[in-house]
């Protein structure tokens, strides 16, 4: 069966068994404005180099910001961080508005709560089909031993 015959809401629905943490990938674009999103493509990929990747859709308006980007932050949300995830998946407003970023890695914002936070440079950018598959090399993290927001099925667990 071809990627063209397949049930795309069933096959959604089916990636959906399989549970994820939530993530908030940000950088700043070549014009130092903030960019971030939400992500739950993020895993690890090697522990030596220190590896991770994530994978954005090419129709995000993210897109350019993250594909010409040499350095991105990913945040792993805590469970109780719901509106912030909501925030960073909604589209046409400052995510970043009344937030006390700090500045990461090449200028990466960094959220003021997270259960860890990696900030990484580019290292690979891979065709993906309508995603590109982003690896950073892991440059700084910090992991403050909180439980993560999971999603599962199209909701979130606690």
């Amino acid at each position: 069966m071809s990627s063209n015959e397949l049930d795309k809401n069933g096959y959604r629905r089916a990636l959906g068994c399989f549970a994820t943490g939530v993530a908030i990938a940000t950088t700043v674009d070549k014009c130092g404005k903030k960019s971030g999103m939400t992500i739950s493509s993020f895993n690890s990929v090697s522990l030596d180099p220190p590896l991770v990747l994530w994978s954005i859709d090419r129709e995000s308006n993210n897109f350019e910001a993250f594909i010409e980007a040499e350095h991105f932050a990913v945040h792993v949300l805590t469970a109780d961080q719901k509106s912030i995830c909501e925030r960073f998946a909604g589209r046409g407003t400052d995510k970043f508005e009344g937030l006390d970023c700090t500045e990461g890695v090449a200028r990466s914002p960094i959220l003021p709560d997270y259960s860890a936070v990696f900030e990484c440079e580019t290292e690979h950018r891979y065709d993906g089909g309508d995603h590109v598959i982003l690896v950073g090399r892991v440059l700084k993290f910090d992991d403050r031993e909180t439980d993560p927001l999971i999603f599962y099925r199209g909701h979130y667990l606690k």
